[in-house]
């Protein structure tokens, strides 16, 4: 776990709002149309979607998303021309630990 880069990611107003979304994704985005119904990539939201939530560019978005899953915060998987997104729950837990622990 790369804590530095987690904190950066975590660093920026708009990146926490989308984790937050992502938490309940149901709840704040519409169906998703192209994710296949057999997919076992349960609460992934397309890029499009977060993008249109944001009301910031598709790049920005495309960034932000990528700078937190690099930091572990987020999985994708991609199907066709669409890539989806969800949070790795696994590391807020270690993170949640780690502050617990370690700081």
């Amino acid at each position: 776990m790369d804590t530095l880069l987690i904190f950066k990611a975590l660093s920026n107003e708009t990146r926490v709002q989308i984790l937050e979304w992502l938490k309940k994704p149901d709840a704040n985005f519409g169906p998703q149309l192209y994710l296949p119904p057999d997919s076992d990539f349960k609460g992934g939201i397309c890029v499009g979607s977060i993008q249109e939530k944001t009301g910031l560019a598709q790049s920005v978005v495309s960034n932000y998303l990528l700078l937190m899953k690099k930091a572990g915060l987020l999985e994708s998987r991609r199907y066709g021309q669409w890539t989806y997104y969800r949070r790795n729950d696994e590391t807020f837990m270690q993170l949640a630990d780690f502050i617990k622990n370690e700081m």
